[in-house]
């Protein structure tokens, strides 16, 4: 074998190398998108408990007045990382993921009792296909925006968390943009081409527990079960905090 022959595969095999290194890259960056009608701030118990594990967490605290506006405030988030990052979504924050999960950063999608859409579907359009248990929206008085009834708010939202902190979320809730629960995935979903995990809250009121069971299973995803309200995030954090560890090993793979 001549040299040039052990040059071109020596040259071969160490791009080799490079890419697999690049593609079982550790995954340490989590970028969590919250859900409408709640901020970031119910994700710190979740977050401390990450951090202590060695992940470098961070929240986007989107406005939720379009979805392309969302999508947009994740994606300057994503572009603050070096190397990696598991992209994490509650409610809304699924369809935010869904699209913003195209972005290069991104090594895979976890969906906490989220909406996990398809090419052409809206918030509206799956919510109503499985209706929850819980109805209670409101518009605002110009119509632009909906808020869920502080009266049915622990209930509906987090009728697993102490009644204090049930009760401060509901004074503290994010409006939603009517225009962004109606907006439509426009392209192929990013589950469709990375890995996905999926959490469902088993008591959730806020998105049919069928239908969050019917979304991971179309989307191929690993699934969890958790038994919790929709703010599962905040009542069940070490379960939370478990399987969001446990993707970002296996996205690194």
């Amino acid at each position: 074998m001549n040299r040039r022959i052990i040059a071109t595969l020596a040259l071969a095999f160490a791009a080799s190398v490079v890419a697999y290194a690049a593609e079982a890259a550790e995954v340490k960056n989590i970028v969590i998108v919250h859900g409408a009608l709640a901020d970031g701030s119910g994700w710190r118990k979740a977050t401390e408990i990450l951090e202590k594990r060695g992940f470098n967490v961070t929240i986007v605290q989107e406005p939720i007045t379009s979805l392309a506006d969302d999508v947009a405030a994740t994606n300057r988030v994503l572009d603050l990382h070096d190397g990696p990052t598991l992209l994490v979504g509650h409610s809304y924050g699924g369809m935010v993921i869904t699209e913003a999960g195209h972005n290069a950063h991104v090594a895979g999608l976890v969906y906490v009792a989220a909406f996990q859409p398809d090419k052409g579907e809206s918030l509206l359009s799956l919510a109503s296909s499985k209706p929850a248990g819980g109805m209670n929206i409101r518009e605002t008085k110009d119509g632009q925006y909906l808020y869920l009834d502080p009266a049915a708010f622990a209930n509906d939202f987090a009728a697993d968390l102490p009644k204090d902190e049930a009760a401060f979320l509901a004074k503290s809730q994010v409006f939603a943009a009517k225009q962004a629960f109606a907006a439509k995935i426009g392209g192929d979903p990013a589950w469709k081409s990375k890995k996905s995990w999926s959490v469902v809250a088993t008591e959730d009121r806020s998105i049919n527990p069928e239908l969050e069971r019917d979304m991971a299973k179309r989307a191929g995803s690993a699934v969890t079960e958790i038994k919790a309200s929709h703010a599962v995030f905040a009542s069940q954090p070490d379960k939370v905090a478990a399987v969001i560890e446990a993707a970002a090993h296996e996205a690194g793979k």
